[in-house]
């Protein structure tokens, strides 16, 4: 069973995408910044993170360079309602493998998590 980790201060945002996965077979955890989702991550290992990017504590950014630092491999998917090519170019070239617009569109993640 793959186990994803989805870090979003919005627990409204959260549900749905927790309430998804684990109905499709996916073993899911929350944290609400990126702090608490860089503390889960030093703790257990994941198939996947999925994180917002404007967050209190730590950002997704931060997040993202934290784990590059790290040398981490974790896949991350980043979705956020910051819809510029800017912010999208700059999340891919911290070392996200996607960017998907708020809301999330369940099917477009679902296909995303099965092609990583």
């Amino acid at each position: 069973m793959p186990k994803i980790l989805i870090i979003d201060d919005s627990r409204y945002t959260r549900l749905p995408i927790v309430k998804f996965l684990a109905a499709n077979g996916f073993e899911v955890r929350e944290a609400e910044n990126g702090s608490v989702g860089l503390d889960v991550l030093n703790k257990e290992n994941f198939d996947a993170v999925i994180t917002d990017l404007l967050m209190p504590e730590m950002d997704g950014y931060e997040l993202l360079d934290r784990l590059r630092a790290d040398g981490r491999q974790v896949p991350v998917i980043v979705i956020t309602a910051d819809i510029q090519d800017s912010t999208r170019e700059k999340v891919l070239q911290a070392g996200a493998r996607a960017v998907m617009n708020k809301p999330a569109n369940l099917t477009s993640l679902m296909e995303l998590l099965s092609a990583l």
